[in-house]
């Protein structure tokens, strides 16, 4: 007898009683036929031509633009983001599609010389076929967005598992979608864990984003069916303040990058650390910086920090800062129908506390002191993970001799660890990161597979006659 599977449920944080979606899960088999639906349509995709495929991507450019304010509201509603958030979120979104709609007429290989002179060696980059793609649900358009449209500019066809808690904003995306597309060149298939293990299993070519633990099960899954994959998971981003550094405005920033959007992003700062004479006035400005961010409804444009995705999520949040020495917090909302945890803040964190070793995905950070750049290098670098760093100093001779040595996909100097530009390499080291990078030409490689072609004449000319 087949048990029944559990059916995917998307619930407002700020208000859990309104659900925005009840659907049945396909399951496993339903998925592989996806799959294999999308690889039949693939070579019509392909073949419809560069400028087809450009002025499909465009036309879901500017839907989005066009309904953007509709699509905010919806990000607001089912994943909590702050509605100034939210419409960043999709103004980025659009430009994705716009960027990567240009790229379907970018170079896809080169002429070679030859060894013997005669005929052409080429080589071309080829789609993999179906880009089976498993998305979060904490950029519920840019994420889906910088995974299908590179895919789609250069040929394969696309099935996107996202995350439950963004089902309904993976469907309003598909609809725009299929609106500008065929509706077999992309596939939004709702689900959980059986659906997505189904795509990793049948697809030809697989991105991930989500936790480490899941990903490094994709990364393996992958790998022994020999496919190419990629997979971005977590973060545990330290920003790094110099004593010379501008304090207010380093404290700004990270105030907003430990409490934006509740800390809900893999490029939040968990870890701050203090160099030297720094500490006193960033601890001060911090605290000052954090008690002074808005906390509250995400449909209030004013908010900076709305509720956390779940209560799972915001009582992971709770426990992690339980007998810490808190420096100071901003005050959540008191009210009992959303998912809210209070921004925060503290320090004399014992060695191997769980802060300072696992992704708490939300909005606490700890205060570190470091002797300087060196020891708060080696600070930064001691964790499992290596996403992004920031820095904060206004010293560019310090900024050249010390950003080297941090093991770290990303440093950001004097802005933020959140924020993301879309037409540059996105990626990690370490547990954050498996495989090639996503976004920009980066993503146009990995979504494709070089070819060599050598054409030789089928009737090689004769030797030239000497006198």
């Amino acid at each position: 007898m087949t048990t029944a599977l559990a059916p995917v449920v998307s619930h407002n944080p700020a208000d859990p009683s309104d659900v925005l979606v009840r659907v049945r899960p396909p399951g496993a088999f339903a998925a592989v036929d996806a799959v294999e639906r999308a690889r039949a349509a693939q070579p019509r995709w392909l073949l419809s031509g560069a400028a087809a495929r450009s002025a499909a991507l465009g036309a879901v450019a500017a839907a989005i633009d066009s309904g953007a304010d509709e699509l905010a509201a919806l990000a607001v509603r089912e994943v909590g983001k702050p509605l100034t958030e939210a419409r960043a979120e999709v103004a980025r979104t659009a430009a994705i599609w716009r960027y990567y709609a240009q790229a379907a007429f970018g170079s896809t290989g080169a002429v070679h010389e030859t060894a013997e002179g005669a005929g052409l060696l080429l080589t071309r980059r080829r789609p993999h076929g179906v880009a089976g793609l498993i998305t979060p649900w904490n950029f519920p358009f840019a994420i889906p967005s910088w995974k299908a449209a590179p895919a789609l500019a250069t040929g394969n066809t696309v099935v996107l598992k996202p995350a439950p808690e963004a089902t309904a904003c993976a469907q309003r995306l598909a609809e725009i979608i299929h609106r500008a597309l065929p509706a077999e060149a992309l596939t939004v298939l709702p689900g959980g864990p059986v659906e997505g293990n189904a795509v990793v299993s049948a697809a030809d070519v697989v991105s991930f984003t989500g936790s480490t633990a899941v990903g490094q099960v994709v990364v393996r899954t992958a790998t022994a069916r020999g496919i190419p994959v990629q997979a971005e998971m977590g973060g545990l981003n330290a920003a790094i303040v110099l004593p010379d550094a501008d304090i207010p405005r380093a404290a700004a920033h990270i105030a907003a990058a430990i409490a934006g959007y509740a800390g809900q992003k893999c490029t939040a700062t968990s870890r701050v650390i203090a160099v030297g004479a720094a500490l006193d006035p960033l601890r001060e400005a911090l605290a000052e910086a954090l008690r002074a961010l808005p906390v509250g409804d995400p449909a209030d444009p004013a908010t900076v920090c709305g509720p956390l995705i779940d209560e799972r999520a915001r009582d992971r949040v709770t426990q992690a800062g339980e007998g810490l020495s808190v420096v100071a917090g901003a005050a959540a909302p008191e009210r009992a129908d959303g998912w809210y945890a209070a921004p925060t803040l503290v320090e004399k964190v014992p060695p191997g506390h769980r802060l300072l070793r696992e992704e708490v995905f939300g909005p606490l950070a700890a205060l570190l002191p470091a002797d300087d750049l060196a020891h708060a290098v080696r600070i930064t670098n001691s964790v499992a993970y290596g996403l992004v760093t920031s820095v904060h100093t206004t010293s560019f001779d310090t900024a050249l001799h010390g950003l080297d040595h941090l093991d770290t996909g990303m440093i950001r100097v004097n802005a933020p660890s959140t924020g993301v530009d879309f037409h540059v390499p996105f990626g990690g080291a370490k547990a954050s990161s498996d495989g090639p990078r996503e976004q920009g030409h980066a993503a146009l490689a990995f979504y494709t597979s070089d070819r060599t072609y050598t054409l030789a004449p089928a009737h090689p000319p004769a030797p030239a006659k000497t006198t």
